[in-house]
């Protein structure tokens, strides 16, 4: 699904409006329906609801949505917030409608007419747009600041008031607090950044028919990771496959009190349709993978707490086989950055053609030997939390900086960067971001991003492309997450449980 700017979006109505056609006023009459039949499912018609509205095509929404609900015979109360001297034609055309039901409107030109707020109340937000281009001020500042206070349910139509749609805001900006967004048809930018969290709340798409058309040949580098577009990635196996078909993968994984972590990826490996997999991890690590994870083959480094790349001597395992013979590489969890590892980093990134699989301290050694960034195969993952991605690059003083920064990094080095959150962004070497759907606040606790690791490692070597590979492990990792939130909660949530809940159907 694509992510459209504030221009796009103003010439997808206007498509809409031009090729369906449809008049205007019509197009908001069915985006309020929309609104509505959402707010019906969700709200009883006993709901007292304040509905504020501003004076444009936003408050024109506020405007038939009222109406409507005051037809399913909704306790309405409607808030008008003069904050200019004229109304947008829409808007004008929808208070006459409303006013022919109603005389309950009233108008708020000072702080004193802002109503008492109860905490019972039902609040609708329909008082600025997605087309804001400066701060709020005045009394529509005084309004928002007083619905935040109020303990209500607040409802934001399409973006909550003062928030931007793809710039950032100022961290003095007065924004509303929603505890849902209903945005329509498409997701802004601003839903998917961490420091708007406050600002959007719990947000879902309404769909009110856009022109297909349209979007489909709207340029943009930014999507968003639908369920139905990550099934399509998923490759079908054949009858006749056997276990070579699905490659040969190689982790190199674990150090001294972090066996675990190599525990985690090798089983997440595994559960992700790896044909064989092969874990190297130091002595001290052997018994506990060998018991731990029966499937995978085990290679102890001759080191006995770190790697070094060297297999023991006379092991009789698979110290035949060179990293750069294995189907790809994964590289990092609980490894440590011992002098040995760095060593091992840097002579092995240079043997590799394949793309490979980077994590955690190996990011950590690469952010701290930056020439060994241009040793990277082309097109390898890089999975970097946000405060790993910042020692690779710079501080970033908002988060759509941190945006130019992640695709400016993946285009240098020809990488594909996920860096993992909220909406966790797979960021092509084209540049391109692709924002993931699924997860929840359980999955941030030790071990899950080892476990993606795993994931994103048994697809490379399955032969998926590698954005396609991040981008449906990133969708896998996250919606195994929200399945064990459902049964467990996300605070009990463990890396363990993830890995059980993985389905690849």
């Amino acid at each position: 699904m694509k992510i459209l700017n504030v221009d796009q979006i103003r010439s997808l109505d206007q498509s809409t409006i031009q090729h369906e056609p449809i008049a205007p006023i019509n197009l908001m009459e069915r985006a309020a329906l929309t609104f509505v039949d959402w707010f019906v499912d969700h709200f009883p018609n006993t709901a007292k609801t304040k509905i504020f509205c501003g004076l444009g095509n936003n408050g024109g929404d506020g405007l038939a949505i009222a109406r409507l609900l005051l037809e399913r015979e909704y306790p309405i109360d409607i808030f008008v917030v003069r904050y200019a001297p004229r109304e947008s034609d829409d808007f004008m055309h929808n208070h006459r409608r409303l006013k022919l039901v109603t005389e309950n409107v009233h108008y708020i030109e000072a702080a004193t007419d802002i109503p008492a707020v109860r905490h019972d109340d039902i609040i609708i937000d329909a008082i600025l747009g997605s087309g804001l281009s400066r701060p709020t001020e005045g009394i529509v500042s005084d309004t928002i600041k007083a619905i935040n206070r109020a303990p209500a349910t607040v409802i934001s139509v399409d973006i909550a008031s003062g928030l931007y749609t793809d710039q950032p805001n100022s961290p003095t900006d007065v924004i509303i607090e929603p505890d849902y967004t209903l945005s329509f048809q498409l997701p802004k930018l601003a839903f998917l950044l961490p420091k708007n969290g406050p600002y959007v709340g719990n947000w879902q798409l309404l769909d009110i028919r856009l022109h297909k058309r349209f979007i489909d040949k709207a340029p943009t580098p930014y999507y968003y990771t639908q369920p139905a577009e990550a099934r399509l990635l998923l490759h079908k196996r054949n009858r006749f496959s056997n276990k070579g078909t699905f490659g040969h993968a190689l982790l190199l994984a674990g150090s001294y009190g972090k066996i675990g972590a190599a525990v985690l990826a090798a089983r997440a490996c595994l559960r992700s349709g790896v044909g064989l997999l092969t874990v190297q991890v130091p002595q001290c690590g052997y018994t506990i993978v060998q018991t731990s994870v029966p499937e995978a083959m085990c290679s102890p480094d001759r080191h006995q707490n770190v790697l070094t790349g060297t297999a023991q001597t006379g092991h009789p395992g698979n110290e035949s086989l060179e990293p750069s013979d294995y189907s790809t590489v994964g590289i990092g969890p609980g490894i440590g950055k011992a002098p040995e590892t760095l060593a091992l980093l840097k002579g092995l990134l240079p043997t590799l053609k394949k793309p490979i699989v980077v994590d955690a301290d190996a990011l950590n050694l690469l952010a701290e030997n930056r020439e060994l960034l241009a040793y990277l195969p082309k097109n390898s993952i890089l999975t970097p939390h946000p405060k790993e991605f910042e020692r690779l690059t710079k501080k970033w003083d908002n988060d759509y900086e941190k945006l130019t920064i992640l695709r400016d990094f993946a285009r240098t080095y020809q990488v594909v960067v996920v860096l993992k959150g909220a909406h966790s962004a797979v960021t092509t070497a084209d540049g391109d971001i692709h924002f993931n759907s699924t997860g929840n606040p359980g999955l941030s606790t030790g071990g899950t991003g080892d476990v993606l690791t795993g994931i994103l490692t048994a697809l490379l070597a399955q032969g998926y492309d590698p954005v396609e590979a991040a981008v449906l492990g990133v969708f896998a990792h996250g919606l195994a997450g929200d399945r064990v939130a459902t049964h467990r909660g996300p605070i009990g949530m463990t890396a363990s449980d993830v890995i059980d809940a993985l389905r690849w159907e």
